[in-house]
């Protein structure tokens, strides 16, 4: 991608915004806590369109309903940029214990899993907890096995126990097989107790043999580490008969409220379109599509319009390897100095917590001055890490500012990539929070005339200490 060097920041007025702009905020953000055009778009999305698993049938109903809705809200310059996409076929997974005590199991395939033979395979069990455990292992005490990767992902309001327990989901089934595994299982990348599983991306490196992969649910892994913990082997049978099949072509979908400026100056609002599909996609990111939108559309009901094009961007295939912002990034770099601002709403329709942005340091005062408008609703500014998240940090890598809106994710992870995530799951008055934020925060943005410079990068990381003389 092309790398943009962090420019000086412009320079301050004394007062960021006018107090006709504040009043306007207020307004924006006041109407959008009545508003629910958001809670609509996604009533209309989950029932109309329903799952949209990149290169599926409902992907492509998923760009098509896009492109209406955007028309229909008024919208301007929409269009579909096309996506190439990967296509897989979930298959019917089966997963049973038959010793010591046989039971079946509640599991799902993960995504980019491959097929087992026909018979299925049934091999003893392997328990470890993370990767690193894996890779302390012998070789000769993987091959042949199934390899069962126990790790707990923990609850936070932060959402941050995702991150430590998603790399057995993401890595696991690889690195099993470059040791000899026939298969991997692994305990739901979640926290709720329910017995359906979550799925998820997996993926395998150049050189590394497929293997099949599932997710068990969590009470189903309580019960195969019970048997475990007894102390006699444990054998299990998995059958399932995924499989790739040809890319296929999606898109970004692409709406704007044109500015008033002539600068061509925008402020992007990105969601992801697709979705997993087991259940609705309603809170990833159906959420996110709705609230985006209809932030962007109450935005451009004020008078006078933003001085800045608000774009809406619904990116294809961020569950499957981010193929649509990879492809928006690469395809609008030459842009990259007229994109003032990016944010991404991809956390669910949960109570936000507070505001992070990722500017130059001497611009924290503006960043202060447009979270104050939120003072009311409870969202703090709380630092200066953002990451874009998913989508939109592919902009950030391109130097581009942004912000992000935390919500509490103490919830989240109980329906995540499950059959649950479906609309009935939705806080209206959240939608409306949220959404509120979001359009607050992307209209300041707008009117800020110097705009927010280059985002400054990470500090290098500090160089790996020596290793110690003996294991401790």
């Amino acid at each position: 991608m092309l790398a943009v060097a962090a420019a000086a920041a412009p320079a301050l007025a004394a007062e960021p915004f006018t107090p006709a702009t504040l009043d306007a905020a207020r307004s924006i953000r006041e109407r959008a806590l009545r508003d629910d055009t958001g809670y609509d778009l996604l009533r209309s999305l989950t029932t109309e369109v329903g799952p949209r698993l990149c290169g599926t049938p409902g992907d492509a109903r998923a760009v098509a309903w896009a492109l209406a809705k955007l028309r229909a809200l008024g919208f301007a310059n929409v269009h579909a940029e096309p996506v190439k996409v990967p296509h897989w076929v979930r298959g019917t997974p089966h997963a049973e214990v038959l010793a010591p005590f046989a039971q079946p199991m509640v599991a799902v395939t993960l995504g980019g899993s491959v097929a087992t033979p026909d018979s299925g395979i049934a091999a003893e069990v392997l328990p470890v907890t993370s990767l690193a455990e894996l890779a302390l292992l012998p070789e000769n005490a993987v091959r042949g096995k199934v390899v069962y990767f126990g790790g707990r992902m923990a609850r936070a309001r932060s959402g941050m126990g995702y991150g430590a327990a998603v790399p057995v989901r993401g890595r696991g089934a690889g690195e099993a097989s470059k040791r000899g595994a026939l298969a991997v299982m692994i305990r739901s990348i979640g926290t709720d107790r329910d017995r359906v599983g979550h799925t998820g991306g997996m993926r395998f490196e150049k050189g590394e043999t497929p293997i099949p992969a599932f997710a068990l649910s969590n009470p189903d892994a309580d019960m195969l580490e019970v048997q475990l913990a007894s102390g006699a082997p444990v054998k299990v049978r998995l059958r399932d008969d995924s499989y790739w099949a040809d890319s296929t072509m999606s898109a970004n979908v692409v709406g704007e409220i044109p500015g008033r400026d002539a600068r061509g100056e925008v402020i992007v609002l990105g969601a992801h379109l697709d979705s997993w599909d087991l259940g609705q996609g309603a809170h990833d990111d159906g959420a996110g599509v709705a609230i985006m939108t209809a932030a962007a559309k109450l935005i451009g009901q004020g008078t006078p319009r933003p001085k800045r094009t608000i774009r809406v961007v619904l990116f294809a295939n961020e569950e499957f390897g981010l193929s649509g912002a990879r492809a928006y990034a690469r395809e609008h770099a030459a842009e990259a100095g007229k994109i003032v601002l990016g944010m991404e709403s991809d956390l669910g329709a949960y109570a936000p917590t507070g505001v992070q942005s990722r500017v130059a340091t001497e611009l924290l005062p503006v960043v202060r001055a447009m979270t104050d408008v939120l003072a009311p609703l409870g969202v703090p500014l709380t630092g200066n890490e953002a990451t874009g998240d998913a989508d939109v940090g592919r902009l950030y890598d391109l130097g581009i500012p942004v912000f992000d809106v935390n919500t509490d994710a103490s919830e989240y992870f109980d329906l995540h990539h499950t059959p649950n995530d479906t609309f009935d799951k939705i806080d209206p008055a959240m939608l409306r929070l949220n959404t509120a934020c979001y359009a607050t925060l992307a209209y300041l943005a707008a009117e800020y005339d110097p705009g927010f410079g280059r985002a400054p990068r990470p500090a290098p990381a500090a160089p790996a200490a020596a290793p110690a003389a003996t294991p401790r």
